[in-house]
């Protein structure tokens, strides 16, 4: 017999504002039947006097609350007073207080971790405020174990910082939001369900992995959800009502379903930190690296070279790689390589000859070992494996010049195919491959890649069209990513069988590759 599945209610800050929640409560209920618990994020107590009195009425019994409240501590020091010194105590009728960090676990198995309030940054922490031994000590007991999956439900009262990588983009200034705590809290934890509060905005993220693709093994998705204040004059979301069956009552193939809009984990996005890699502590918070534009400067008569923007040339003509911080802003540094490279316009190996045209972060040049006479690469400026690792201000010009290339193509009667291979690459190389409208369609260049593939035993997964490459191919992971007039399609093989054979030293790189031949690219 199937396990029955818990019915949950979230709740982000109350603020004091009680009677207007449980009568929302009681109307979603006669609506959808009785739930079994509500779980309040964020500040639940209030500061006015209009605050204070109503609680008093459910504190001797007055009123009730019409459903079992589980609520987090203060996160400020303005209510700190309200709240007993014990964990776990019951406050008043139907209203308990989970206590500073723990794991609450339901009759039912239902495994809920939180943490309240918000991190220290002093020493020693307000009362108010959570530390780095608290995560440890909530963290330890349930990561020690070897059969620790995750927990079913995290709450805490700040967001976790960076949880918007690789996701869709909450209304909040992400700047200043959430902390770095949190997000290595999450992390570890792996919940399937975190709820926050605090920044008065109503945000559902699309749901992360909790492994990385082809070289862990499946693993549950995440999905965090920030909730709104009660109340709130905007009418942001401040309720969300679910079903949970609790993880241990679930078998291993239902519990790792993925969902189609599943993205990468936010929380392994610093590229200090290798795919799958977690972060060693709890007292460290995320920080945006300096950022820097260069440019390729053409004017020399030794060729060009880079130098900062007011900078002076060297004595030699060749120019200098130098930090431009502009308007006084710290911007970030392009990525460098640790040895030579061909792509790098920093680099002498670069053939500037080829360069056509240089933005901020990207540039473009004809291919040396051309298909057409007009195949061309669009590369980044800065030293980037494949695109799956690209900051999004370069992703951004990128697709500028794409925009650009087609708009070009498509004057001179041809479509483009574009296509990279992340394969022992040592610096991004898009190629871009003109083809007359006249000679193929696009689902004859689809066939003939599709073709190709088969005769080498792989496989071609077509993708929606504007999903995000990172989503699908996390950065460390062997690709080959062809983009048509419709959509993209993407090879994502075994590492350890990958044909290397095929695309070795491809278009562009040092000479002439073998290609799909159906449309025979090579003669147009």
């Amino acid at each position: 017999m199937a396990e029955k599945p818990v019915k949950v209610l979230a709740c982000g800050d109350v603020e004091g504002r009680l009677t207007a929640l449980f009568n929302r409560v009681q109307a979603i209920q006669k609506k959808a039947g009785q739930f079994d618990l509500l779980l309040c994020v964020g500040e639940f107590f209030g500061t006015t006097p209009e605050a204070q009195a109503e609680w008093q009425q459910y504190k001797t019994g007055a009123k009730k609350a019409p459903i079992h409240t589980y609520i987090l501590g203060a996160a400020s020091q303005e209510t700190v007073k309200s709240f007993p010194s014990a964990d776990g105590e019951e406050l008043a009728n139907n209203i308990t207080y989970l206590g500073r960090r723990g794991v609450f676990t339901g009759v039912s198995g239902l495994q809920i971790a939180y943490v309240s309030g918000r991190e220290a940054l002093q020493d020693p922490a307000p009362a108010h405020c959570f530390t780095s031994k608290d995560l440890s000590a909530l963290v330890a007991p349930l990561t020690g174990s070897s059969k620790f999956r995750g927990v079913d439900i995290l709450l805490t009262s700040q967001w976790p910082r960076g949880v918007w990588h690789y996701g869709n983009t909450p209304e909040v200034n992400t700047k200043f939001c959430g902390s770095g705590s949190v997000a290595n809290l999450a992390d570890h934890l792996k919940p399937r369900y975190h709820f926050a509060a605090l920044e008065g905005a109503h945000y559902e993220r699309l749901p992360y992995r909790n492994h990385v693709v082809l070289q862990e093994n499946a693993q549950h998705v995440s999905r965090f959800i920030a909730l709104a204040s009660v109340n709130n004059p905007a009418k942001k979301k401040y309720l969300y009502a679910f079903n949970i069956t609790p993880m241990k009552a679930m078998e291993a193939s239902e519990l790792v379903k993925q969902p189609q809009d599943v993205t990468e984990n936010p929380y392994r996005f610093s590229s200090k930190d290798k795919p799958g890699k977690q972060r060693p502590s709890f007292n460290t918070t995320e920080e945006e690296e300096p950022t820097s534009q260069f440019f390729f400067d053409l004017s020399t008569k030794q060729g060009g070279g880079f130098r900062g923007r007011g900078r002076k040339r060297d004595g030699d003509g060749r120019g200098d790689f130098q930090r431009d911080r502009g308007d006084n802003k710290q911007q970030r540094r392009h990525p460098q390589p640790t040895g030579p490279c061909w792509f790098c316009l920093a680099s002498p190996q670069v053939e500037k000859h080829l360069v056509i045209s240089i933005g901020t972060h990207c540039y473009l040049a004809l291919a040396k070992g051309s298909l057409t006479p007009l195949h061309m690469l669009i590369l980044p400026i800065g030293h980037y494996q494949s695109v799956v690792e690209l900051s999004s201000e370069v992703v951004e010009e990128m697709e500028k010049y794409k925009e650009a290339l087609k708009s070009f193509y498509k004057s001179r009667g041809a479509r483009c195919v574009l296509f990279e291979r992340n394969y022992k690459s040592q610096h991004l190389q898009l190629q871009v491959v003109p083809v007359p409208l006249d000679r193929c369609t696009t689902e004859d260049i689809k066939e003939a890649f599709m073709v190709q593939a088969q005769e080498q035993q792989m496989e071609l997964m077509e993708i929606p069209q504007h999903t995000d490459l990172k989503q699908i191919a996390p950065p460390g992971i062997p690709y080959f990513y062809v983009e048509l007039d419709t959509g993209g399609e993407t090879l994502l093989p075994d590492p350890e069988t990958f044909p290397s054979a095929v695309w070795e030293g491809g278009a562009g790189e040092r000479g002439v590759a073998e290609h799909p031949d159906s449309c025979r690219l090579e003669g147009v």
